[in-house]
């Protein structure tokens, strides 16, 4: 038995056909024209798919770097917008934070103005009230004044000067002196 690498000398040897041996121009002729005829069957059945596959695989590969480069450009375009819309609703937040601000300032404004109006209004009522008790220690003072005068020139007369004229008189004569 022979092996599959010493088959073609042992073919040889026996006087067969050997497509290598170049003595032999026959064998040579045969080996073209059965490649010859068979190129066409080998195209269609290995050859063909084989080719058509790799036009497929070029043409797949081709639409996914057409799809990359479209999403590459609809991202761009995408992280451009998102930019626009920030810097966007940066100045809408720059803005919103000072009319904020302007707000704060006229309420601050509004405030310290009532503040000033209450804080007179309290000072007048307070001057008014220290009139009031100012003018009701006064009446206090002369009516006391009157009775003691009264008392002083009743002891001084030796007499009862408790006559409603008499102390009308001393309270004429208090006020007079008040006013001058």
């Amino acid at each position: 038995m022979h092996s599959i690498a010493t088959l073609p000398l042992a073919v040889a040897a026996e006087g067969g056909f050997n497509p290598l041996d170049p003595t032999t121009f026959g064998g040579a002729l045969w080996t073209i024209l059965i490649f010859a005829i068979s190129v066409p069957f080998i195209w269609m059945v290995v050859m063909g798919p084989i080719a058509r596959a790799l036009v497929e695989r070029d043409d797949h590969a081709s639409q996914a770097i057409a799809a990359a480069e479209k999403a590459s450009a609809a991202a761009e375009s995408a992280r451009a917008e998102v930019e626009v819309k920030l810097g966007e609703a940066q100045a809408d937040a720059a803005r919103v934070l000072t009319e904020a601000r302007e707000r704060a300032e006229v309420r601050e404004r509004e405030i310290l103005e009532q503040a000033k109006v209450e804080a007179s209004g309290l000072l007048e009522a307070a001057r008014t009230a220290i009139r009031a008790e100012q003018d009701k220690a006064l009446a206090t003072i002369r009516a006391e004044v009157v009775e003691l005068s009264v008392n002083a020139a009743s002891k001084v007369l030796q007499r009862n000067v408790s006559t409603e004229d008499d102390k009308k008189f001393v309270d004429g004569l208090i006020g007079q002196e008040a006013k001058s």
